[in-house]
């Protein structure tokens, strides 16, 4: 099985926040956690794709940068400039995957209910086996819910999430993330 960890929009502006918006719930443990599956990603020898939103501090500087906090891979890494919530739209994620021959994606990063929901869905109608770090994707407070809410609604929705085939299935940091266990579920 041929695996990558997919980080969305772990950048620093959206991580830390602007005059905007705050910074996302629990940054120093999202940004703990994404070293802790980065390094598990770098002991498998797996591909590691960072995808960054062009919106995103305008798409330059500092701001639209992966956080500084997170330690970059010297090797195995891919960056990929996406324009809407989904990150395979427009985009040559897909494409990227598939030259790889990846059939399991470990993901994580921002924002919980926009672009990380839309990557789950979307990967396994794409073919794609899911494992969502369940600890390693966070958001802010919206209208309706607290960031927290948000998040356990959607670790709970989308562990066992399928599109016929394939499926997600929600796990933490401290878990072997590079051993699926989706053939548990079959």
């Amino acid at each position: 099985m041929k695996q990558a960890l997919v980080i969305i929009d772990a950048q620093q502006e959206l991580i830390d926040g602007n005059h905007e918006e705050s910074q996302v719930f629990k940054k120093k443990r999202l940004l703990m956690n994404i070293n802790l599956v980065i390094q598990q990603a770098i002991d498998a020898a797996d591909l590691i794709v960072f995808v960054r939103d062009k919106e995103v501090a305008n798409g330059e500087g500092a701001g639209f940068h992966v956080h500084k906090d997170i330690q970059l891979p010297n090797k195995n890494a891919v960056f990929i400039d996406k324009e809407a919530t989904n990150s395979f739209y427009n985009t040559n994620l897909l494409s990227t995957l598939k030259e790889h021959t990846i059939d399991h994606l470990v993901i994580m990063g921002c924002k919980t209910e926009h672009c990380i929901d839309t990557a789950v869905r979307t990967a396994t109608v794409h073919g794609f086996d899911v494992t969502l770090v369940g600890d390693g994707h966070s958001t802010q407070d919206s209208a309706v819910l607290t960031a927290e809410q948000i998040i356990a609604h959607h670790n709970a929705t989308l562990h066992g999430h399928y599109n016929v085939d394939h499926f997600s299935v929600v796990r933490q940091t401290n878990d072997s993330l590079f051993n699926p266990i989706h053939h548990q579920y079959r």
